[in-house]
């Protein structure tokens, strides 16, 4: 069975997140401080690196992973810093999603990449089941073991076996606004989903549609479902229907899709309506939320930790004009649902297993803690490295959850349902969007996909 996980229910850390949406500061790439630390860049002197690599002089090895614009310049900035310390020559290769259809692809063909960054836990189970990973050798575990909580090592784990080291992690459970909207409509931060329709009337009323979705991109729906899902049916449930222990037509599953349905179901309150919100790409879904002036198409945007990222492509700054707060509470808690990035090595060698050593390592993750719109599971990491207080503590509440972290839902499934553009879970929830009264017909059709791709 895939390894399931909780995040904590951190009240204190989330009344923190949303008190420190109020102060104010900027996502600057530097916050006012030195980001030049120790030892997490080439620009570095006179520290001692916390990881000891191999001279790889003129060895090639490539990465294969889904990223794309800011956080593709940031990554390779980490590959670079390691060309530097070992002489190796890393070459960056695109990839699209399904990652695992990508690299069978790739391998099939006799070239894959010598490393993977592979964003589901199913996708791992797969390509060990397909014995196209490759185990972790005793130096990138001795990092593992340093450097983070037994949960995030289980996670890149197979029967047993270390085959992943998780790189980037994310909160999945955030909503970001356009303060300036807010000021105008004298809306307030929702802490209830009661709250948060409340506050959706309230910023619709003054004249701004108030939710922005990025339906064309089908991972983001499954994260709605999953945080309404986790806080109103509970941990246990979660951890069941992940593992299809019980079944998508559980009355459970019925009441977070109504649930849903009383935002989905109402177009007013969703920038462009469903159709919309259906043709809207994740990054236009938060660029849209923080330019227009005090017309913005969105007043409000869901999503985690890396909206940050899309944020720094407008001109509106963390803290002042964009602010956070955690995902209401439909139950009696707010749910916190965690995501990553793990290393998976492909092509077995001195090359391969030294770069997973050094994305286990301080070192690496503190160079793109640096630039923002990251959250590193290396629990050693110093959080002054982070850019800016919001992230800050998104990034203690991560670590401060330990072992208790509940990880993506739809990441644990085997990707033909969980991870497939198209198919699966992702289409079923974006055909709901459009029509959201169905909620007996999507859960049918979420149980018959889910139903064959568990047994496949």
């Amino acid at each position: 069975m895939r390894t399931t996980v909780r995040i904590r229910r951190a009240a204190l850390v989330f009344t923190a997140i949303g008190a420190l949406a109020l102060t104010g500061c900027s996502d600057d790439g530097d916050g006012g401080k030195d980001t030049k630390g120790e030892g997490g860049s080439s620009k570095d002197t006179g520290t001692t690196p916390s990881v000891v690599l191999p001279k790889l002089d003129g060895e090639k090895i490539s990465v294969a992973a889904v990223w794309t614009g800011p956080e593709q310049a940031n990554f390779v900035k980490v590959l670079t810093e390691f060309e530097k310390r070992t002489g190796a020559k890393v070459t960056f290769v695109p990839a699209q999603d399904p990652i695992v259809n990508f690299l069978g692809t790739k391998i099939a063909g006799g070239q894959p990449p010598d490393v993977a960054m592979i964003p589901q836990v199913g996708a791992i189970k797969q390509a060990v089941e397909k014995k196209w990973a490759k185990p972790v050798g005793a130096e990138a575990k001795a990092q593992l073991t340093k450097n983070y909580s037994q949960v995030w090592q289980d996670l890149g784990a197979v029967d047993g076996n270390q085959y992943g080291v998780y790189f980037k992690a994310a909160n999945k459970s955030l909503i970001w606004y356009n303060a300036k909207v807010f000021e105008n409509a004298g809306a307030s931060e929702a802490k209830t989903w009661k709250d948060f329709l409340a506050t959706a009337e309230t910023v619709s009323a003054s004249g701004v549609t108030p939710v922005s979705v990025g339906g064309a991109d089908g991972w983001t729906l499954t994260d709605w479902f999953e945080n309404v899902y986790l806080s109103q049916a509970g941990p246990e449930k979660y951890d069941q229907l992940a593992q299809h222990k019980i079944k998508w037509t559980d009355p459970s599953v019925k009441d977070a899709l109504t649930t849903l349905a009383q935002l989905f179901g109402k177009p007013s309150l969703i920038a462009g309506g469903a159709d919309g919100a259906l043709q809207t790409e994740f990054p236009a879904s938060v660029t849209q939320t923080f330019t227009g002036g005090d017309q913005p198409k969105g007043g409000m945007v869901f999503e985690g930790d890396f909206v940050s990222i899309n944020i720094a492509q407008t001109k509106a700054k963390v803290g002042t004009d964009a602010k956070v707060f955690p995902f209401p509470a439909v139950g009696a808690e707010s749910p916190v649902v965690t995501g990553g990035d793990a290393a998976v090595i492909l092509k077995d060698g001195k090359g391969a297993q030294a770069l997973l050593t050094w994305l286990a390592s301080t070192d690496a993750a503190k160079i793109w803690a640096e630039q923002g719109g990251f959250i590193s599971p290396n629990k050693a990491l110093d959080a002054a490295a982070y850019p800016n207080e919001v992230q800050r503590t998104m990034a203690k509440a991560l670590i401060a959850a330990g072992d208790a972290v509940r990880f993506d839902m739809s990441d644990q499934a085997p990707q033909s349902f969980g991870g497939t553009p198209g198919k699966g879970e992702w289409k079923t929830l974006q055909d709901f969007l459009k029509n959201p009264k169905d909620i007996a017909g999507t859960q049918a059709k979420l149980e018959s996909d889910a139903a064959k791709a568990y047994k496949s």
